[in-house]
């Protein structure tokens, strides 16, 4: 379970795993990704931007997440603990149905501490989508403080926001 930066090679095939995990979310009632987002310009940019990270599994990408500093304008109105540090927030963290459940959203989140420590950064921070009970769960078991919730434009449902200090 090797993570690697994800390239441009590999843009048709990670867009494909985002809408099969779209897909797969909204037949579950968890409607927080549609054909609007994420998608292929989105993914692109993280691309370009070398800050989308793949891990592999039957020479597949099966688990992806976005790593930067760029924290949605919503974000502003909550109560950060670390207020005066250096933020990495956590983008777009995905793994493939078929790959649930066996460790590879653990490692994600594990090489998310390591790189936003590498990269001096003081904590973590995230926003999930409120109905989904899966993430909700992996990110309070990985130790995130919940910190508020915040709405996006075009969403019924709100998104709890996730916090944690490094170091």
């Amino acid at each position: 379970m090797e993570i690697h930066t994800i390239g441009i090679k590999e843009l048709k095939e990670v867009s494909q795993f985002y809408a099969e995990i779209t897909a797969d979310l909204r037949k579950k009632g968890v409607n927080q990704w549609d054909r609007f987002y994420p998608n292929r310009f989105v993914i692109k940019a993280d691309i370009k931007n070398g800050n989308l990270f793949g891990i592999q599994a039957d020479k597949k990408v099966v688990g992806a997440v976005a790593l930067n500093t760029n924290e949605s304008k919503k974000y502003r109105d909550l109560l950060w603990e670390d207020v005066n540090g250096s933020p990495l927030i956590i983008h777009r963290l995905a793994v493939h149905p078929r790959y649930q459940g066996k460790g590879f959203g653990k490692k994600l989140l594990q090489f998310a501490e390591n790189y936003s420590l590498t990269n001096g950064h003081t904590s973590i921070r995230l926003d999930v989508f409120s109905d989904n009970p899966g993430a909700l769960t992996m990110y309070e078991r990985a130790g995130f403080q919940e910190r508020g919730i915040i709405r996006f434009p075009f969403r019924k449902v709100p998104y709890k926001c996730f916090e944690k200090i490094l170091g």
